[in-house]
């Protein structure tokens, strides 16, 4: 199956293409009720881990280490679980990754894309 893998921010609207929504921040959004949110789960354990999270401030210019940092989280446990769950969903259906975060380029959601991709994120 032949599977579309999307990143985008939970305040825009739901789209029919989406497919199954996730949304991959560690912390609840701020504003959006849980009811309204049109979600299909939400998976806090695949966030970063707080502490970078916390480094990494959305600061663009720390965005190619953030990425390296956080590919190696994705190798441990319990992201390394909550990562192949989503790859068990990219595979069998289309997928949007939701993320509160202004610049989703620069975003753990842009990271988990790439990752998730066939043929171009690292296995772990």
């Amino acid at each position: 199956m032949d599977t579309h893998i999307a990143c985008r921010r939970i305040y825009d609207r739901p789209d029919r293409s989406d497919g199954v929504r996730v949304l991959v921040d560690r912390v609840w959004p701020r504003g959006v009720r849980k009811e309204k949110a049109h979600l299909d789960e939400w998976l806090r354990e695949v966030a970063p881990s707080t502490e970078l999270r916390q480094w990494y401030g959305h600061d663009p210019a720390r965005f190619a280490e953030f990425r390296r940092r956080y590919l190696a989280e994705l190798r441990e446990s319990p992201q390394r679980q909550a990562a192949q769950h989503l790859r068990l969903i990219a595979r069998r259906h289309d997928l949007t990754l939701l993320t509160a975060t202004r610049d989703v380029e620069h975003s753990q959601a842009a990271v988990l894309v790439e990752w998730l991709s066939p043929g171009s994120g690292p296995s772990t």
